[in-house]
């Protein structure tokens, strides 16, 4: 009898420990992100390659937007000045436009520069369809975005998405009102 309770607390022993070496975030959602193709503010082609191996954070804005993507790009920038002080590398932010009729890469760059936000790790995405980013958001990223016939508002999630190195979106988080920026930070931590 004493002998199996040893062994039970030497087994229980391995297995607390070899949880704690373990890396990422636990209950990832790990749905794949699929390719794309899109132009940046700077009117470069940009594609899903080019954020291979990295960790990034996704959000989905416009520039015409009367309420909602202030905050958000707000919110964002002070994310990325957390990344920046927390020296994490290889840290990407991506701003799919969810009116890329509207938003050429010359409006998203005055977009940018009115937040006086670093764009080094930071790029803004347009040039592609209004039907291909609805599509996109939904099958990808599992959220709304929706061009009304009528009128210049399009209707959007207001969530940060984190996608890991392997091209999984792992975490959805508020990017709106309740940002939970220590979090957002330790995810980001548990992916490099």
């Amino acid at each position: 009898m004493k002998h199996q309770f040893y062994f039970l607390l030497f087994i229980i022993s391995i297995l607390i420990l070899s949880a704690c070496g373990q890396k990422g975030i636990e209950n990832p959602l790990d749905y794949p992100v699929k390719d794309f193709k899109a132009v940046t503010q700077e009117n470069k082609p940009f594609e899903k390659k080019n954020l291979d191996g990295k960790i990034w954070v996704a959000d989905f804005i416009f520039t015409n937007c009367a309420d909602v993507c202030p905050p958000m790009t707000a919110n964002m920038t002070k994310l990325q000045k957390m990344v920046e002080d927390e020296k994490l590398e290889n840290v990407e932010f991506v701003s799919f436009s969810v009116d890329p009729t509207v938003d050429t890469p010359e409006k998203l760059t005055e977009y940018a520069t009115n937040f006086g936000l670093k764009d080094d790790n930071w790029t803004f995405l347009t040039g592609y369809s209004q039907e291909f980013i609805e599509t996109y958001a939904r099958e990808t990223f599992k959220t709304l975005v929706k061009k009304p016939q009528e009128g210049d508002q399009v209707i959007h999630q207001t969530y940060f998405f984190l996608v890991g190195p392997d091209e999984k979106v792992k975490k959805i988080y508020d990017g709106y009102q309740e940002v939970p920026y220590d979090e957002m930070i330790s995810d980001i931590k548990a992916l490099q």
